[in-house]
C-alpha cells in the first residue's frame, strides 16, 4: 500500500481513488487536512480507475506506480490530483521532471505497463469490497458512508479512535 502517516497509527483510512475523478479532486484538501490536523492516522491510497467514465485514469495510475518505483508516490500522486484536467503522455512526462525523476526510465515503465498488475490488484480489492465508485473511504476496515468533507471525515476518525481505544483496554 502507499501509506501516507504513521504505520502504527491506530486508525487507518483507506481512499479507493481516481486520479481524473472530480469528487477525489475534491476530497484532496479534506484528506490533507485530516492528516495534519490528527498525527496519529495512516492514510492508504488505493487505485481504482473508473476507465468506462475517466479516459486517462489507467494511465495516470500507472504513472504513479512508475514514480512509486522511484520512491516519489507521494509528489505524483499529489500533482496528478491538482492537474486532473491534464493528464495526457505528455503532461505526465512534464510532472515527471518537474519531481526529478529518470524520465526515460519512467517513460519505458508506463510504455510497459509496469504498475498494471499492482493496479488490477487494487481494483480486485475494491471488487472484493463491493466498492464500485470514487472515493470511497473506510476507517479502520469499516465503509464510510456519507459526506467526505473535513468536519464528517474527522469526527468519524475520532470515533473509530475511541473505538480503538476502547477495544485496547
Amino acid at each position: 500500500d502507499h501509506i501516507r502517516g504513521p504505520l502504527d497509527a491506530p486508525v487507518t483510512v483507506v481512499e479507493y481513488g481516481d486520479f481524473e475523478c472530480p469528487y477525489c479532486g475534491r476530497a484532496e484538501p479534506a484528506v490533507r487536512e485530516l492528516l495534519s490536523d490528527f498525527a496519529d492516522v495512516r492514510y492508504v491510497w488505493r487505485h481504482l480507475p473508473l476507465t468506462d467514465v475517466h479516459p486517462h485514469a489507467q494511465l495516470a495510475a500507472e504513472a504513479s506506480e512508475a514514480a512509486a518505483d522511484q520512491g516519489a508516490f507521494w509528489d505524483m500522486h499529489d500533482l496528478l490530483l491538482e492537474h486532473q484536467d491534464a493528464l495526457r503522455l505528455p503532461d505526465l512526462v512534464a510532472y515527471a521532471e518537474q519531481v526529478g525523476l529518470d524520465v526515460a526510465r519512467f517513460t519505458d515503465d508506463l510504455q510497459d505497463h509496469v504498475g498494471a498488475n499492482r493496479i488490477a490488484q487494487d481494483v480486485e480489492g475494491a471488487d472484493l469490497s463491493g466498492v464500485s465508485g470514487t472515493p470511497t473511504f473506510f476507517i479502520n476496515g469499516r465503509r464510510h458512508h456519507g459526506a467526505y468533507d473535513l468536519g464528517t471525515l474527522s469526527r468519524a476518525v475520532q470515533a473509530a479512535g475511541a473505538h480503538a481505544q476502547l477495544a485496547a483496554s
